[in-house]
């Protein structure tokens, strides 16, 4: 395997992919006040998108655009998001536009899902509001709008409207995209347990809420590692936990089938996909050893790989680009923007 350092940036966080011009490139941005940079496939810097103001936690990339993504703003911590949004950058020649479509206090993750010819806009916040530093008695919401293809007439004083479809989620922290026979679903994590949320069948209908498990969770993901045609679910516990596990779905019941042998002190960063030739889950956590895991099924086992270590990686994201398998993590602790490469 082979690494190679993109970029210095101040706490590095977020990472996504933007298809622009044409071309794969990717975007990484600061959850401090630091800059969102565009990298091409190959790694090279590209642009400046913002130069401010950080608070960045996720990029998603606004469907059938060329270059044109959502991204949150001023989510600093769970103590300093009163001010969090959601911003929509467009390219404009060699510059960008940003704008806000929603003020959401305490927005953390959100994601843009395609049903039925529609996309909907599904976002998760932290917490719902706070008395003091580490007050956590006021829940977070899930919340959910239909996504207009013409995102032009809202700005900051015509906002996206945005409605609760669940309330009362504690420490509201994970989110992951799962895909599963073409139909989009979502994962949420909270201290209440995981959650799965599927769009609406018809227009106007209501969103459906699964609940996968009571355990207290940061942060979670779908894959078929063992290759039985049926996802595991991979688990993160508790809030910015140490402890990672795998579940299969018995019957009706999500049970734990592994576990990792060690603690990982705050568990952060979660990507599932094909690497290496084989489904793998990618694991990172931002205190301790601070490594980068790989996760696969070999010889009737869940086994594990480092990558890479005392990094602090917050986020990871995997892909293939000209046939070859790229994976790269915002090595937050290091400030480090990192491609890994020849597996």
């Amino acid at each position: 395997m082979e690494k190679k350092v993109l970029a210095k940036l101040e706490k590095c966080y977020s990472v996504a992919p933007l298809q622009y011009k044409g071309e794969p490139h990717f975007l990484v941005a600061a959850e401090k006040h630091d800059r969102c940079i565009l990298f091409d496939a190959q790694g090279s810097e590209v642009s400046t998108v913002w130069e401010g103001p950080g608070g960045v936690m996720t990029m998603v990339q606004v469907p059938g655009t060329d270059g044109q993504f959502l991204a949150t703003h001023e989510f600093y911590s769970p103590n300093d998001s009163a001010k969090a949004r959601i911003v929509l950058a467009a390219p404009k020649g060699n510059e960008w536009s940003v704008r806000t479509i929603a003020d959401l206090p305490f927005v953390h993750r959100f994601d843009i899902l395609e049903k039925g010819g529609r996309r909907y806009l599904i976002a998760c916040t932290l917490k719902s509001g706070h008395e003091h530093k580490d007050d956590w008695s006021h829940p977070g919401k899930v919340y959910a709008a239909e996504l207009p293809e013409d995102l032009s007439p809202y700005d900051e004083g015509n906002q996206l409207p945005l409605q609760p479809i669940k309330e009362g989620v504690l420490k509201n922290h994970g989110y992951y995209r799962v895909m599963e026979n073409g139909e989009p679903s979502a994962l949420v994590c909270g201290e209440n347990g995981v959650f799965r949320f599927y769009p609406p069948k018809a227009p106007g209908g209501d969103w459906v809420e699964e609940q996968l498990l009571d355990t207290p969770a940061s942060d979670a993901t779908m894959i078929d590692l063992d290759g039985d045609g049926k996802k595991e679910l991979i688990v993160m516990s508790p809030f910015h936990g140490d402890t990672l596990r795998i579940y299969k779905q018995e019957k009706e019941t999500w049970q734990a089938v592994y576990e990792y042998p060690e603690k990982l002190k705050f568990l952060h960063a979660i990507w599932s996909g094909s690497l290496m030739g084989r489904p793998t889950a990618v694991i990172g956590h931002r205190q301790g050893a601070r490594r980068l895991l790989a996760f696969t099924y070999e010889d009737g086992a869940y086994r594990f790989k480092t990558l890479d270590e005392d990094r602090g990686p917050a986020n990871a994201y995997g892909c293939q680009v000209g046939g070859k398998d790229i994976l790269l993590a915002c090595n937050r602790e290091t400030d480090e923007v990192a491609m890994y490469y020849n597996f």
